[in-house]
């Protein structure tokens, strides 16, 4: 599996204000570069942090994009993931509709009655790890499941933990014209942090976007 993290921050690496709330940070060229992105790929993947905070769709913007994806073969949205520790999704966010097929990633110890709500509303479980979703199996699952490419779009705790467990191959950032500020804002890996072993990242390109920039890593 091909995995790629995609997110847009401000000048100083927040992904939203303290509060959670939804930012726009990027603009339309940035908007449509995204669209493309998940229109390349198997499945997106958030964190339930996201969900509960944004209560994305996660589907393609562009008829004509979805079209393409038909015309392939392919369902007309990518599946969607999220990834639920903490059993926090509720059977009305919008990312479980039936605009495109979605898992939930939840550890072993996920109360059946949780895990049956869940596929009534029509999402696939994959459960694994005792008390936290184990991200290396559960992918390797979602893999065997035809997943090839992955884009993941945050939040920040689900990044880290990616980059933690050494499954990022790629990482799209881009960066607008905004200061944000605030010691408890979100940023583009939460988590407990690094303090050794950091992730090699190289540099492939850079380019003026909107009113910010593009950066695009490979992960080493």
């Amino acid at each position: 599996m091909h995995v790629v993290v995609n997110a847009a921050m401000s000048a100083d690496g927040k992904l939203s204000s303290r509060e959670r709330t939804q930012i726009e940070i990027s603009g339309p060229d940035d908007f449509a570069r995204v669209d493309r992105l998940r229109a390349e790929s198997d499945a997106v993947m958030v964190g339930v942090g996201t969900v509960l905070a944004d209560d994305p769709s996660l589907t393609i913007d562009s008829e004509e994009r979805r079209q393409a994806r038909r015309e392939r073969g392919e369902p007309k949205n990518p599946a969607r993931v999220v990834a639920d520790s903490r059993v926090r999704t509720t059977p009305d966010a919008t990312v479980l509709n039936d605009a495109a097929h979605s898992y939930l990633l939840v550890s072993q110890a996920a109360p059946t009655d949780f895990v049956e709500q869940m596929e009534d509303v029509g999402a696939t479980v994959i459960a694994t790890g005792e008390d936290r979703v184990n991200l290396t199996t559960a992918l390797g699952k979602l893999e065997g499941d035809g997943v090839e490419q992955l884009m993941v779009e945050g939040g920040g705790e689900l990044i880290f933990s990616l980059f933690e467990t050494g499954l990022v191959d790629e990482l799209s950032v881009f960066v607008g014209p905004k200061l944000i500020g605030g010691r408890d804002a979100p940023t583009l890996a939460d988590g407990d942090g690094f303090t050794g072993d950091f992730p090699e990242l190289e540099l492939r390109s850079v380019e003026r976007l909107d009113a910010g920039a593009l950066l695009e890593w490979a992960v080493r």
